[in-house]
């Protein structure tokens, strides 16, 4: 009995542990992009029809790009877009695009996509294509992917890929790069800093 109470204490310690390192860890800023040629506009399919950046010109557009098998850091990026779009008035949050840009089109049908980024934000829209269409995307917007396969897995393979929030401006342009573990909150000021211009 002494040693389930004993790790019990330990675990609530640890969690606590846990907790106060994270909070005590410096938020990640916005990270700007100072010039450049990242970005530019493309076409990709959605189970609605064919989706370009410049379809959403006059309004900003947050852009990720991932898979939909991820386990860990696509959810999170998706989970922060959608809150911070529901944490907005809603005057605002209704001006912003999210698209969300596969790199597993083998396994994430169009209507699967459609249905995943729906469930973080009706807001967010899911595209994917070719890999020679999906490649000139992440070569544009300098991000990267790669195929790891996995013996021994129901899954077969993962996909290793960068994690950013790319916040695009009303004329197409890139504005910022933003940390998939930013909060609700610091994406949101920086949504609404893209509105004010």
């Amino acid at each position: 009995m002494k040693a389930i109470r004993y790790l019990i204490l330990l675990s609530i310690a640890l969690v606590a542990g846990v907790l106060i390192y994270f909070q005590q860890q410096p938020q990640p800023a916005e990270q700007r992009v100072l010039g450049g040629s990242i970005g530019g506009d493309f076409t990709l399919m959605s189970a609605d029809g064919p989706v370009s950046l410049s379809d959403f010109r006059g309004q900003p557009v947050v852009i990720y790009i991932g898979y939909t098998y991820c386990p860990d850091v696509c959810p999170m990026a998706l989970a922060v877009l959608g809150q911070a779009l529901r944490n907005m008035p809603d005057d605002q949050s209704e001006q912003i695009q999210g698209i969300f840009i596969s790199v597993d089109p083998e396994r994430d049908s169009l209507e699967h996509l459609k249905n995943y980024a729906a469930f973080f934000s009706p807001q967010i829209i899911g595209v994917t294509g070719e890999k020679p269409e999906i490649d000139q995307v992440v070569k544009q917007y300098g991000a990267f992917y790669r195929k790891v396969e996995m013996r021994n897995s129901a899954m077969e393979y993962a996909v290793d890929h960068s994690s950013r929030l790319y916040l695009i401006d009303r004329e197409g342009q890139l504005a910022a790069l933003v940390s998939h573990n930013a909060t609700p909150d610091q994406l949101m000021r920086n949504l609404q800093q893209l509105l004010e211009h």
